[in-house]
């Protein structure tokens, strides 16, 4: 999503060669992007290596099924291909005609224009429901779903990731590095730098006040391993249960090496723990029995 945004298409075209080179192959992106420039980059700077990538974009403003074809065919216009390999809605919606889409998702599978077919930010239930229509007719299913994690966002605990673990759904996480907050950019309690994506956003002077204790201990954490944060913040997503894979938003070939760099972070079953505990962000609930536990438990269902 940066593409076009905070680097101009030389620089992007430098970024995918980079990330080529050591073994990245997944690209994923959105016609929403700068209003569709970052696929139009992306088509330009793909030409003659697309074979080689396995390319997601997004159903932006509506999941209405003549929506769904009007916006893929100008995507891989932008694109410039004749498929991508996934195809997510990007939002869900009030009042969705679940039907329409799922039988929408399934024509443009089977016109070839789309390997596979999932979503962004769709909870567990909503899945399931439009997974039931899908097999209940023959469709295609949606295989992955697309959602915030990190040590702060943790509310997909709860139902989507466990969902995603019995139902094998891939789960790729946006916002690994809460925007910036969990790769050191910002320091608590001082000024935000006026060139940063979280100057002008609310959310992260929030996050910074609420979390600038458990911050500094995280700092302290990756100084001692000689980490930087944000290979931690990777690492620790990287870990989690039920994750297929973080996705990394990057501007420049030095963002694209630290997040390659935290690729090769492993980290113990305690330190995962320790980590988890410098945050008090697990989703809270009454006790309600023993139901709570087993409504986030990853072990209920055999392999």
């Amino acid at each position: 999503m940066m593409f076009g945004d905070r680097c101009d298409e030389a620089e992007s075209d430098r970024i995918l060669g980079a990330a080529m080179e050591q073994g990245v192959t997944f690209i994923d992106t959105a016609a929403s992007y700068c209003n569709g420039t970052t696929e139009e980059i992306l088509g330009k700077i793909m030409q003659g290596r697309r074979d080689k990538l396995f390319v997601g974009t997004k159903i932006s403003k509506s999941p209405d099924a003549a929506w769904i074809h009007e916006c893929l065919d100008e995507s891989l216009a932008r694109l410039q291909t004749e498929y991508v390999d996934l195809l997510m809605i990007h939002w869900p919606k009030p009042q969705m005609n679940i039907f329409a889409m799922m039988e929408a998702l399934n024509s443009v599978a089977e016109q070839g224009k789309v390997r596979y077919v999932g979503c962004c930010n769709f909870p567990a239930w909503l899945l399931a429901h439009c997974n039931s229509v899908a097999q209940a007719n023959g469709w295609a299913k949606l295989r992955c779903n697309q959602i915030p994690y990190n040590l702060v966002e943790r509310g997909v605990e709860v139902e989507v990731l466990p969902q995603a673990m019995a139902e094998k759904i891939a789960i790729t996480v946006y916002r690994p590095l809460l925007m910036g907050v969990l790769a050191g950019k910002y320091t608590p309690g001082a000024p935000l730098p006026v060139d940063s994506r979280g100057y002008n956003d609310k959310r992260v002077v929030d996050w910074l006040e609420r979390f600038g204790d458990s911050l500094n201990a995280f700092a302290r954490f990756a100084a001692d391993r000689n980490l930087h944060p944000a290979q931690l913040a990777v690492a620790w997503v990287r870990k989690s249960p039920g994750v297929s894979h973080p996705i990394s938003g990057v501007s420049s070939l030095r963002q694209l090496q630290a997040s390659i760099d935290a690729i090769g972070v492993e980290l113990t079953d305690a330190e995962y723990a320790e980590l988890t505990g410098f945050f008090d962000t697990a989703v809270k609930e009454e006790s309600g029995g023993s139901f709570v536990g087993l409504r986030r438990a990853t072990d209920l269902v055999a392999a």
